[in-house]
């Protein structure tokens, strides 16, 4: 068996865009030479790792398997050039933060800028995913650290307080729901403003509609928070948005807003990882910047 990261690296870009042609684009490498790496691969074990059909790859079993094994070496590779980067100078360490749609807009940009500032040789590896995924992620070791509602299933993995993140409905001031007390499977027979198909929150909510058994009736939707609650004040429809971004909004309200009820709208974010103790250095100090309990932790570890 001979394999190398670059090998691992584009076998797992494949099985992420679904073919080769779009794997090898994302490993910077012509869809020949792409093809060839994969084939002797398989050569080399005597196994097919890719089903090839009209519409893509597929992994078989035993690529799956292969999947699992490259995404925890990959992982290794890359703790160890971020521990062996703080002994060398100029030399950059990353670490790989996926966030839920509040995380990255409320909270994160601050905090990661001052963190960046003060470590120079760091860079962070960004992404929003919806908390479901990311806990996914985590366990299949495709990332050191993640922001998640509290809503999703933690099994396997550590987790620390990062910040209370309510949802609120909001309306205009027009609205037939205006001036009165409405759950949110009341507000499902209106229409709503909603944020990006793919953006985490706007997955969550379309999640939440299913699960009782209606659709969100989206009109339009908006590219961030601001946009969305400037639509729904001029009369667009409903809108459902973290309580931290009114708290920032800087104009008049001309609209009404009210805190949803229902026990998944009264969230929490969670830092989380596979193992806190386990994470590489950077990671471990990213960890400690965004959680000032973990921080506290630390140091009165060290005074004992």
């Amino acid at each position: 068996m001979h394999f190398d990261l670059i090998d691992l690296r584009l076998y797992l870009h494949i099985l992420d865009t679904g073919n080769i042609t779009a794997g090898a684009s994302r490993s910077h490498l012509s869809l020949a030479a792409a093809s060839a790496r994969i084939r002797a691969m398989e050569a080399s074990l005597g196994i097919a790792f890719l089903e090839r059909g009209r519409r893509g790859v597929t992994p078989t079993a035993a690529g799956k398997a292969l999947a699992r094994h490259a995404r925890l070496l990959l992982q290794q590779a890359e703790h160890l050039q971020q521990d062996l980067a703080e002994y060398a100078n100029g030399v950059k360490g990353q670490v790989r933060l996926l966030c839920n749609t509040t995380a990255l807009s409320e909270y994160l940009p601050e905090l990661l800028a001052d963190f960046l500032r003060e470590h120079p040789n760091l860079d962070i590896d960004l992404q929003e995913l919806p908390s479901l995924r990311i806990t996914h992620a985590l366990r299949q070791g495709a990332a050191d650290l993640g922001i998640i509602s509290d809503a999703v299933d933690t099994h396997g993995l550590q987790t620390l307080p990062f910040r209370d993140d309510p949802l609120v409905l909001i309306m205009p001031l027009d609205h037939p729901l205006a001036d009165r007390t409405v759950s949110f499977i009341d507000s499902l027979q209106h229409d709503y403003v909603g944020l990006a198909a793919d953006s985490a929150l706007a997955v969550y909510l379309e999640e939440q509609a299913l699960h009782a058994g209606f659709r969100l009736q989206t009109r339009i939707r908006a590219d961030g928070f601001d946009g969305l609650i400037r639509m729904v004040a001029r009369g667009a429809g409903l809108g459902i948005v973290p309580l931290a971004a009114l708290e920032r909004w800087p104009l008049e309200r001309r609209f009404q807003a009210q805190p949803l009820t229902e026990d998944w709208a009264c969230r929490k974010l969670l830092l989380c990882a596979r193992g806190f103790d386990q994470l590489p250095g950077y990671a471990a100090q990213l960890l400690n910047a965004l959680s000032p309990c973990r921080s506290e932790l630390v140091r009165e570890e060290r005074q004992r």
